[in-house]
């Protein structure tokens, strides 16, 4: 059994400040090592149902937070910025299933712990296919593009909320409960820890249960953004049309395009908003 397992931050047991996500900010350091307790905790649960090999993708801001050296030494780790599929990255058709940990909620959701989709200033909402979406929706689509089904998402309570709405009867593991976006109630890291294995480990051994998630080609992505400045840039891409003063689409029948695409227009925002290039 071949397991792909993606890791992004703020829904990292622990963590609430914007702070401890960004690369010199306080506690971060700390919050690299929360991070990875948290993708330890999916490996374990993982090679524990019978998993033979597990694949683990940095998923956050310049993808260089997992510490390598802490974690566990049965995977393979891919890490680094600009990775062409970004969230995704490695994941293909040959992995049993996809694990989610530290995702967050989408832009704007109540009580979702540092909740944002993508960018968190550029993008004020995402759609895909006309139907509303965050991480959640947009990577479960590209693994089930694949062929893939998504078992387990962990993170905060809105954001499992999220991921049943869009998945139905998915494992989820809440790891803290949000109070407003930068605040939260925390179940202690060694407990949710303890929860996210024994949650990925028994949506392994149901993963016969387990259905991709399929969006029906043509795929086509929606970007309401924060600025008509991004927007206009954003259009000059072929095949990008303006649909609106903010509002740029993209239609394609292969869905690597969407993912591929999301990474050029974080580029080339984070250029036209001075804000500083930031994914997942």
């Amino acid at each position: 059994m071949k397991i792909f397992v993606s890791v992004d931050m703020e829904g990292v047991s622990g963590l609430t400040d914007p702070e401890e996500m960004r690369a010199g900010g306080r506690g971060y350091e700390r919050g690299c090592e929360l991070m990875t307790g948290d993708a330890n905790a999916a490996i374990r649960g993982a090679f524990g149902a019978g998993a033979t090999s597990v694949v683990v993708t940095d998923s956050h801001s310049s993808g260089k937070n997992l510490r390598a050296d802490l974690i566990d030494e049965r995977c393979t780790l891919i890490r680094g910025p600009y990775k062409p599929m970004r969230m995704g990255e490695g994941l293909d058709a040959t992995f049993d299933a996809a694990i989610y940990i530290g995702y967050h909620a989408r832009a704007g959701t109540p009580d979702g712990v540092l909740n944002h989709t993508w960018m968190g200033r550029e993008i004020r909402d995402l759609y895909l296919n006309g139907e509303i979406a965050g991480e959640i929706r947009l990577m479960a689509a590209y693994a089930g593009s694949l062929g893939v089904p998504v078992a387990l998402v962990a993170g905060d309570e809105a954001a499992c909320a999220e991921a049943r709405d869009v998945l139905g009867d998915v494992e989820t593991v809440a790891v803290k409960k949000g109070c407003d976006r930068y605040a939260a109630e925390l179940i202690p890291p060694a407990r949710a820890q303890q929860l996210i294995y024994e949650g990925t480990r028994r949506a392994l051994e149901n993963l016969a249960d387990a259905r991709p998630y399929t969006v029906t080609a043509p795929y086509t992505l929606g970007v309401d953004w924060a600025s008509t400045s991004i927007a206009r840039s954003c259009a000059y891409i072929p095949g990008v049309t303006l649909a609106g003063p903010r509002m740029t689409e993209f239609t394609t029948g292969d869905y690597e395009e969407i993912v591929g695409l999301l990474g050029v227009w974080s580029s080339i925002a984070g250029e036209v908003g001075c804000t500083g290039l930031h994914y997942g």
